[in-house]
């Protein structure tokens, strides 16, 4: 009888281990999903101190995220820094009401789309999804400046500039017939002799501290001038 109990153990034992464990359900590896943890990151960190409104928004892609003298390149005006890493376009669409929505910036300065041209997408494609974010801009923002910041020329991705010069020309083109949108060209300061210039860390595609020194040349101006218009954003 005893043996007989030890057997009928020994099996539900080892049907238990054949079960699938229970599990949260993976986070995709594709998908705007991806990029959940950083999004809760965010999250936690307004929790901890709450970004004032009216500030100028960062958003976008690694280029961004990677900007961490971002603050110091800007002061003494008020910056907030939401780029995640490998994002395109739509997932900036995507994540809008986390890393748009609840800072009521008084403007945004935009960087994505590099990783849409080098994931296939075609550049018709890639300016459709950013008319999404103006469309998602003004539906909650209203009148509140863009500012498209231009495909940036880099040595890893320098095969697929004929078709991010035809994203940058799209949205020129779309700045030119909104009062609400703007095109920020950092494509000149970035090349020498028609060729990236040496401001890239070892992989080719992210900048040195070189290349982030070019973009304050350019961006900061902007962002200054702005500053100086009247605004209907209200911090309070």
């Amino acid at each position: 009888m005893r043996t007989n109990v030890v057997l009928a153990l020994v099996c539900l034992a080892a049907a238990a281990a054949a079960q699938p464990a229970f599990s949260q359900p993976a986070v995709s590896k594709t998908g705007p999903e991806r990029f959940a943890p950083e999004i809760a990151a965010f999250a936690a960190a307004d929790r901890e101190h709450k970004p004032p409104p009216c500030g100028f928004l960062f958003v976008g892609s690694s280029s961004i995220r990677f900007w961490k003298t971002l603050d110091a390149d800007m002061a003494p005006l008020p910056t907030l820094n939401r780029g995640f890493g490998g994002s395109t376009i739509a997932d900036v669409d995507y994540y809008f009401d986390q890393v748009v929505t609840p800072y009521r910036p008084r403007a945004i300065l935009f960087y994505a789309g590099e990783n849409d041209i080098n994931g296939g997408e075609a550049p018709s494609i890639v300016t459709g999804n950013f008319a999404r974010f103006m469309d998602l801009k003004t539906k909650t923002l209203g009148d509140a400046p863009v500012y498209f910041i231009s495909l940036k020329p880099s040595k890893l991705r320098w095969l697929q500039r004929d078709k991010q010069a035809q994203v940058n020309a799209q949205i020129q083109a779309l700045a030119e017939k909104r009062s609400d949108l703007h095109y920020v060209d950092v494509v000149p300061a970035m090349l020498t002799s028609g060729m990236p210039k040496d401001i890239y860390v070892a992989d080719g595609l992210h900048m040195t501290p070189e290349g982030y020194k070019l973009w304050t040349e350019v961006i900061r101006p902007v962002v200054q001038a702005e500053a100086r218009r009247p605004t209907s954003c209200k911090a309070s």
